[in-house]
């Protein structure tokens, strides 16, 4: 169970050298609150090798989050873009976002900033890499902090202060701004260094799914017709969930709409109890948890009636599957499960890699099902550095041994192995 060579890493999301990357950041530019101060700037990065880019926005009380801050840094420039300025034109930078497959965008944990970046353009950046996802690679760590991800790698304590900020506030403060930068310029200069510990170590091609999966457009686009499947209601009969279907898709349409967080329109646990227990009126929404009164006669109230009265049984070919890892686990099955979740966590260990880069419970469960198709453990550097040593384990040719005082994994007689509970 070797670690894949360093020349055997592909790294889509890496389109450079990787000696190319860093060198010290040189300028930190004044906040640019101007088209031709952004144009300008976007003409000094848009050559680089990788730009760093954090947001910052608002989105307590709206659907659509709201845009107050953007900073980028390469390694030798670095700015804040204000994009609440008056008349400023954001298209330079967003065409580099999105359009420029020459340029790697760096982001941690930036699932939110790339949510930005496709409700403005309807696309998603790429290349992309994130630097939460990549010290998964590199410590057992799932999602690490950007002050403890600058800590660990730059023996920088930061100053949260400005952490919680209101960033919709104008005019911002030096202290908001030098807060901002700070993020996009520790970031550009930490990537490389994870870059290079990635390919000494042959890591980098385990993250090219991930980095693929984060940049996928469909993530972030939302069809209200599907909004249903975010809720969890424990029933699978097709009238229930049909009337779920049309309640979610009327709340996503609503909240858009007016720009409110779908919870702030209906909670989805009320939505699961007018599509299990549908009122016969409108007079009986004032009798529903989690709705007011007022709903027994206001137009909201009429509009959720109209869509439950519309609302058709789910069809079978849109029904979730009654088990979506194979078959059900049994008492049996529940064990094996859980003797791989600890053989997950001794690769981990040994590895110094987070466990959920390597498998996830409901992969585990699968393979204890007896299910060996689709399984992602069970393809590629997954199965080299624990698939199959999981599958030895579920078919018997390899059991724990505790030597020197540390759980192992050794090899054993499968035909000579007796049961537990036909031991003597």
């Amino acid at each position: 169970m070797e670690a894949p060579r360093p020349e055997e890493c592909t790294q889509f999301f890496l389109p450079v050298p990787v000696n190319s990357l860093y060198r010290p950041i040189m300028q930190v530019h004044p906040l640019i609150e101007t088209s031709a101060a952004l144009a300008e700037f976007v003409g000094l990065i848009q050559d680089s090798d990788f730009i760093a880019v954090d947001t910052e926005f608002m989105r307590e009380n709206t659907f659509w989050p709201e845009l107050c801050l953007i900073q980028v840094a390469n390694s030798e420039h670095a700015a804040a873009i204000d994009p609440m300025a008056n008349g400023i034109d954001l298209k330079p930078l967003l065409d580099l976002m999105v359009d420029n497959e020459e340029v790697l965008k760096v982001f941690h944990a930036g699932g939110q900033d790339v949510e930005i970046i496709f409700n403005l353009t309807g696309k998603t950046p790429h290349p992309i890499f994130d630097t939460q996802i990549g010290q998964m690679a590199l410590g057992q760590a799932e999602q690490v902090g950007y002050s403890n991800l600058v800590e660990a790698w730059l023996g920088i304590l930061l100053d949260k202060g400005a952490r919680f900020t209101d960033w919709s506030r104008r005019p911002l403060d030096k202290r908001q701004i030098d807060y901002a930068i700070g993020d996009v310029t520790h970031l550009a200069k930490i990537f490389p260094m994870m870059l290079k510990k990635l390919v000494k170590t042959g890591r980098g091609h385990w993250l090219d799914e991930e980095m693929e999966k984060l940049a996928d457009p469909a993530n972030y686009s939302v069809d209200p017709e599907k909004a249903w499947q975010r809720i969890k209601i424990p029933t699978r009969k097709p009238d229930v969930l049909g009337r779920l279907q049309a309640l979610a898709a009327w709340r996503e349409r609503e909240a858009r709409n007016k720009n409110l967080p779908r919870g702030r329109i209906v909670k989805d646990e009320t939505l699961g109890d007018l599509a299990a227990h549908p009122p016969k009126d409108q007079e009986g929404l004032g009798r529903v948890r989690g709705l007011s009164a007022t709903w027994r006669s206001n137009d909201i109230g009429a509009r959720l009636m109209d869509a439950l009265s519309n609302a058709q049984p789910l069809p079978k070919d849109d029904m979730p599957d009654r088990a979506p890892r194979g078959p059900g686990l049994g008492k049996e099955g529940v064990l094996v499960a859980d003797l791989l979740k600890l053989l997950l966590k001794i690769r981990a260990r040994e590895l110094n890699v987070a466990s959920r880069l390597i498998a996830r419970s409901d992969d585990l469960e699968a393979l204890a099902a007896g299910r060996r198709d689709d399984i992602p453990m069970m393809q590629g550097w997954r199965y080299d550095v624990f698939g199959h040593a999981a599958l030895d384990l579920v078919e018997g040719r390899m059991g724990f041994a505790v030597k020197n005082g540390k759980l192992v994994m050794s090899e054993i007689d499968a035909e000579a192995a007796v049961p537990v509970d036909e031991a003597g």
